[in-house]
Parts: structure tokens; sequence; C-alpha cells
């Protein structure tokens, strides 16, 4: 029976609701009554936290009192509330607890340990909670007061468990971002005494960091002067006891950005021990990154978001960001869950007949995710063709660049969360040309120069992952590569190893999948 357009709209509008869904206390309360209801609120600080039980009426149990954190107070502190609540006969408890970066961790831990459920409240929310009741006067107690009637009214929220893979994504990718904000810190810094000590000699190579010549010459310079008494021979002296590749054009380029250089700072040696310590300072943060990378990758493979590879424009860091700010796949409801969650939607202004529905983007979010989404979109229009034409067609209709980005994230992530959800993977227009996923795991760990072992092992996890259909389809493009890497026949080549053993994996799953496909089919 076809549906009515009643019914199809009865089903999609939206319910008026008082109390935020992972929030919501009402069934429980009236299951026990509100009287035999507690509620634990917690005011947490870096070593000890002040707490209080009332029931659902307010009327309080247990007066406020000090939690130093420590293994004795939090076990004196859950055995108290147990007999608090065989004194006043209660039936249900929560314990609420306001967030505090990671200060409530110790509190949120050993209560749940225990078995009592915990909830967090916002800062903002006790906050708004605090303000009418105490104006003008903000303490330990009023912040306790305020949590409780936060509670009570649904924003005590219910924080969802990750699985120990998804954390340790999340921890790892965190730290690599960290590194990397501090390694272009200090490509910033080395750039600046560069200029002091040698100016204009950056702007002599296209690409400063991609070859280690360009520092290594610099180090041992440190001026225009050193590089004209060092002469070609010098140079290529200086190359050869580093034991590095360098055109013998680029030398010729320095010698002439030598002859024709400004003054440079007269303090020379005392800049090149700064050089010095800063370069060594970025090489051991970019080896620490390539480490974290690699450790990134044995992780995410085991995770369902490796399918997004099929997507140009997305690598192994882009998967391991979105995986470590996303989470299980299973906590959203939809693609708009992962959006609203970043905060990505236009706020609202409506009083009586004014109505903006189309304002600026929400300022409430969580502020790391929306971070790792707008950089995937940035990734797409510059990788991807469909996003490109797209993003290009739309700044010739006037539309604003944030706006365009917003716009393709949106697409991305009803297209992630299809394939991320569902675990399947589907022609679309943004996976011309068609990437694979095993390729290009394999050109990753061929950049890092990752053990063979590893490779090994991520390439088998990998097939665990993916779809029957597209098993088949990644066996050919590993096959030519097995093919190329044996016509050469010579020098160190571990593939030639490594290669066989996947397809032998990969075909044998191909083929035991057919049986299943043809009966489920008939």
């Amino acid at each position: 029976m076809p549906r009515s357009r009643t019914s199809r709209s009865a089903k999609t509008r939206k319910t008026f609701v008082l109390q935020k869904p992972n929030g919501l206390l009402t069934p429980r309360v009236q299951a026990v009554g509100p009287e035999h209801f507690g509620i634990v609120a917690v005011d947490c600080a870096k070593a000890r936290s002040r707490y209080f039980l009332a029931d659902f009426y307010g009327r309080v149990l247990l007066e406020p009192a000090t939690l130093t954190h420590s293994r004795g107070h939090f076990q004196a502190a859950i055995d108290g509330l147990r007999q608090a609540m065989v004194q006043h006969q209660l039936g249900d408890l929560v314990v609420a607890i306001e967030r505090t970066g990671e200060y409530h961790r110790p509190v949120q831990r050993a209560f749940r340990a225990a078995g009592f459920e915990t909830r967090l409240v916002h800062p903002l929310t006790s906050k708004q909670y605090r303000q009418p009741a105490d104006p003008g006067n903000k303490t330990d107690d009023t912040d306790l007061a305020a949590i409780c009637r936060a509670t009570t009214h649904g924003y005590g929220l219910c924080d969802p468990v990750w699985p120990d893979l998804y954390r340790t994504i999340q921890l790892l990718r965190r730290h690599r971002r960290d590194k990397v904000d501090k390694n272009s810190q200090l490509c910033c810094q080395i750039r600046e005494v560069l200029h002091a000590a040698m100016p204009g000699y950056a702007e002599c190579f296209g690409h400063l960091w991609e070859s280690p010549a360009p520092l290594v010459l610099a180090r041992h310079t440190t001026s225009a002067g050193a590089v004209l008494e060092a002469g070609l021979a010098g140079l290529e002296a200086i190359a050869e006891a580093a034991q590095i590749v360098c055109r013998r054009d680029t030398f010729h380029k320095v010698l002439a950005w030598a002859a024709q250089a400004p003054p440079g700072h007269t303090h020379s040696l005392e800049l090149r021990r700064i050089l010095g310590d800063l370069d060594d300072d970025r090489l051991h943060k970019t080896q620490q990154i390539l480490e974290l990378e690699r450790s990134l990758a044995q992780l995410v493979v085991a995770t369902p978001y490796i399918l997004l590879l099929i997507i140009p424009g997305i690598n192994i860091v882009t998967v391991a960001d979105l995986a470590g700010e996303l989470g299980p796949i299973q906590l959203y409801l939809n693609a708009n869950a992962i959006t609203g969650r970043a905060g990505l939607m236009p706020s609202r202004y409506q009083s009586d007949q004014v109505d903006h529905a189309n304002g600026p983007l929400r300022r409430r979010g969580h502020r790391r995710l929306r971070a790792v989404l707008m950089q995937t979109a940035d990734n797409l229009v510059q990788c991807n063709h469909y996003f490109h034409a797209r993003a290009d067609l739309w700044k010739r209709a006037g539309k604003d660049a944030r706006w365009i980005r917003v716009k393709v994230v949106k697409i991305f992530s009803r297209l992630a969360y299809a394939m991320v959800a569902g675990q399947q993977l589907f022609r679309h227009d943004c996976c011309q040309p068609r990437h694979y996923i095993l390729g290009k795991l394999l050109e990753f760990h061929s950049d890092h120069h990752t053990q063979p072992e590893q490779i090994r092992q991520d390439l088998e996890t990998v097939i665990t992952q993916l779809p029957a259909k597209a098993r088949a389809e990644e066996a050919p493009p590993l096959q030519k590569l097995l093919d190329e890497i044996s016509q050469r026949g010579r020098g160190p080549q571990p593939l030639a190893k490594i290669l066989p053993l996947v397809l032998a994996r990969l075909v044998q799953r191909v083929l035991q999948s057919e049986p299943v496909r043809e009966g489920t089919s008939s």
C-alpha cells in the first residue's frame, strides 16, 4: 500500500521536547517516585571536589562535603552514599558531575566502577542555572545546587563509553596534531633565522622542507661569505659527508645567490648554533610524527572508517582524524547528527513575526570535530574532481567560501555515514577515478618505510573490512603491482614476498563469499 501524504508528514514532523534525549530521567523517576530518586551533584577541581546528595524534589539528604581525590576517600564517599540510599529508601540514583577538562575523569571513573550511573553537566549549563538563583554569587555550593537543578531538568547527559580502540586512536591523533602544530612553529622559526643569517637563501628552493639539502648546506655555512669561501667543491663535500643526493644545478644556484646576497647578520656563528638546535628539534618531531602515523594506520585498519579511502582526497591521516573524533558510528542516528555535533548548522532567531531561520553558524559545538570536518572539506575541494567542480560552480554563483566548505561537509558526511555505518561501498560521482584501498595503504607504508610484517598485517586486516564485491575489485591492481615488481628483478623487494600472501588471502575470501551470496539471492 502506498503511504498517504498525511502519514508521511506526521512521521517526519519534529515533536516539541523539554529535555535532552540523553538526559531524560522522567521514566526512572516515575518508576520509583520523586522522593525515592537520588541525585548526587559533584563540582570537581584538580585535587578535591565538593558533593552532596538530594532527592528529585531537592530535599538535601547529605550535606555538601569535600571529597579528596584519593582511593580511600573515594571508597569512603561511595560507602556513605550506599548507606544514605538504605537510610532514605532511595530506589534509584544518578551521579551528576560537572565537566572540567580532564579533572572530572577520576571522579567519573571511581563512581562508574562502583556501579553508579554517571552523567555530565556542561559548565555553561550549570552557569545558566546558577545565575538566576544566586546572581553575583559564585561558590562551590551554589554550583552544586545549579548542577542538581540542571540534572532534574534533563541536562545531566549520559556520556557514551567508547571502545578502547577508538579511545587509543583519539589520543594518538590529538598527540600527532599537537606535534604537527609545534613542528609548524619550528619551521617558521627556522625561516626567520635563515632570513637573518642568509637573506634570500630560502627563496632559492621551491620546497624548503621536502629535501634535506637546503638546511644541510645552511647549517654548515650560515652566511653568504662562507658559501663563496667553500665554493663548488666545498658544497659537494658537505653533501657527500651528509650522505644526501643533490643535483649539481642546486650548488650553482646557491653560489649564484651568494654572489648577489645582501649583508646578513654579523653573528653568524651564534645563528648557526641556533639553526642547528632548531633543525634537530624539527627532525626529531618529524620522526615522531611518522611513527605516530604508522601506529594510527595499524589501528584504523581495524575500523570500518578505512572504507573511506576509496574517495579521492582521503588518506590514512584523514581517516584516523575522523575515526578519532567521531568515534563509533553506531552512536549517530544519521548524518545530520555528525554535523550537528560539530555545530555546522545555521542558528535561528524567532520572536513573534520575526524569524531569521538562516543565521550564522552556531558557535557551540565539538570544535575538534568541526576542525577535522573542515580540513577534510579543504582536502576534497583541492584533490577531488567532483567536489572541486561543485565548489567552483558555487563560487561562480557568488557563494561565500565558508558556505561552500560547510556544503561540502554536509555532502561528505552523508556519504561517509552510508559507507561506514552500512560497511558497504557504492558508486558515486566523487569516487571517479576510483581509488583502491589496498593500493592507498601500500603507498602510505611505502612513504613511511614501514616494516614488511606490519604491512602484511595491515593489509590482511583491511581485507576483513572489505565487502565481498570490493575484494574482487581490489585483486587486479595488486596483481598488476606484483607483476611490475617481478619484472624489475633487482634490489631489495619486500613487497614481492608480501603481495602473494595478501592476494592468496584476498582470493580465498572472495571464493568463500560467492556461495554465501548465491545462497542468499536464491
